[in-house]
């Protein structure tokens, strides 16, 4: 068998193209579903308390939360962040192998069952459960020759026509504008009208 293979060159050649090219095409039509997951799968708890700072966040939000979600199936830990721009974030952390899917189901009914415990200015802002991958899939870098487009102007664009587009996509679990900035706007408050109409600042504020 070697020796016909020798004294056929030509053959022996096209052959090897033919196997190679073969082998390249039924690569590519491999399903992912084939390749181990090597990483944890992360369910991301997220709330805002407008106007609390850290410590405050800490004992009324991330204390009743933390307490329910603490000990869900397959969990191996949890990293939790307060920050005092009235923002909370949880982190939880499975085994490998673990459904995401139902972890974030059993995540969210936890969070459901703290949800008695907390401040109405969060039940009202919202609290949202979302499956993450601790990897960055995707950075998209925004910019412009334009002066007159700064860099206010991009982050404010990308929030708004390019945040929503991305956080579509079927399988993205959270989209991140890093260094968002935000236009900002002063308003001046009428007494004698927000009594009339029986608002209050907090009601303004969440407009």
């Amino acid at each position: 068998m070697i020796n016909f293979f020798i004294d056929r060159p030509i053959f022996s050649t096209v052959l090897a193209i033919i196997i190679t090219l073969a082998g390249g095409v039924a690569l590519s039509g491999l399903p992912i579903a084939r390749f181990p997951q090597i990483t944890p799968p992360t369910i991301v708890v997220s709330a805002v308390f407008p106007g609390a700072d850290a410590a405050t966040i800490e004992q009324s939000v991330a204390a009743p939360i933390e307490q329910q979600v603490n000990g869900v199936p397959h969990m191996i830990y949890m990293d939790s962040k307060s920050a005092n721009d009235g923002t909370y974030a949880l982190t939880v952390t499975f085994e490998v192998g673990t459904d995401q899917d139902i972890a974030a189901v059993d995540v969210q009914n936890q969070v459901a069952i703290a949800q008695r415990q907390l401040p109405q200015q969060v039940l009202q802002q919202g609290i949202t459960v979302a499956k993450r991958q601790p990897q960055i899939l995707l950075a998209v870098a925004i910019g412009s020759d334009d002066p007159r487009y700064d860099y206010l102007f991009l982050s404010n664009y990308a929030t708004l026509h390019v945040y929503d587009a991305l956080a579509r996509v079927h399988g993205v679990g959270q989209v991140v504008v890093f260094g968002a900035r935000d236009y900002g706007m002063r308003i001046w408050l009428d007494p004698a009208k927000m009594a009339r109409l029986a608002v209050t600042t907090q009601d303004v504020s969440t407009i």
